[in-house]
């Protein structure tokens, strides 16, 4: 149903049981999947891909060009998964010459005024609540939640089923599977909670914490300990996860938590 105080590209390729809300603006170079609900005063710009069931609420703009001034009007685009909610004046910007696109997975909440920039890629079943601000080029993986009002800084990975508290500054790559809190950011242990509410078991839970009692408590630096960990660990998927993402961290990560209050490597 498409009102007719609404906008509409000829060009855009909207499926049939789409509903379009008043005063909505969607350019050319559109395509929105079935099912999906556009509310009212919504802008959705060229380059926008938007899958099946979501749910775009007033004020949101998708696919705005990016705010980096080295993009030269390159065709890029943003995509938005299947059955993603994008609550109140949310902006997702799309990509540059970078990675050619911005993306947010399936199954995502993006809670108010969070700003996803140009060339981030979130993974599915993400949570980013209110006024979460990720910069360019922020990688986030399947299942994390980052609480409202976080600011992650541009090229920063977040780990998949990863929590980060509220009011966060992340300037750092957070590993997966942790909790990370307090100034400057820290792991503040395993997301045990997360973890049992998504099918872990208690014995698989029990290896992860021993994983990052030896990353972050053993009192090693971070290459040797990840050496004791492919030494006295058995292999698993999740082990090889959180070795794979420490080795190739670009910016480093987050340090772990000591009695004294201050960062340990």
């Amino acid at each position: 149903m498409n009102q007719p105080l609404a906008y509409i590209h000829p060009e855009a390729k909207i499926a049939q049981n789409v509903v379009v809300e008043p005063f909505t603006t969607i350019d050319k170079d559109v395509e929105i999947g079935e099912g999906t609900w556009i509310g009212p005063n919504v802008t959705i710009m060229s380059g926008a891909r938007i899958g099946k069931n979501c749910k775009i609420f007033p004020g949101a703009v998708i696919a705005a060009v990016p705010q980096d001034l080295k993009f030269a009007g390159e065709k890029t685009t943003a995509h938005i998964g299947d059955n993603t909610v994008i609550r109140e004046c949310v902006t997702v910007n799309r990509g540059t010459i970078d990675k050619l696109r911005t993306v947010v997975g399936a199954n995502c909440l993006l809670m108010a005024y969070v700003h996803v920039a140009h060339d981030c890629l979130i993974g599915d079943y993400c949570v980013l609540a209110n006024c979460v601000q990720l910069a360019g080029h922020v990688e986030i993986g399947d299942y994390a939640i980052i609480g409202g009002t976080s600011a992650i800084h541009q090229f920063v990975r977040v780990g998949q089923h990863a929590m980060i508290s509220g009011g966060s500054l992340v300037r750092k790559d957070v590993p997966p599977f942790v909790k990370a809190g307090r100034e400057p950011l820290t792991y503040s242990g395993i997301n045990s909670i997360g973890l049992r509410r998504r099918g872990f078991s208690d014995q698989k839970i029990s290896e992860i914490q021993q994983l990052y009692r030896l990353l972050f408590l053993s009192g090693l630096n971070n290459n040797d300990a990840l050496d004791k960990i492919e030494l006295e660990l058995l292999p698993s998927p999740e082990r090889d996860e959180v070795v794979n993402f420490v080795r190739n961290s670009g910016r480093g990560v987050i340090k772990g938590y000591s009695r004294n209050g201050n960062g340990a490597d």
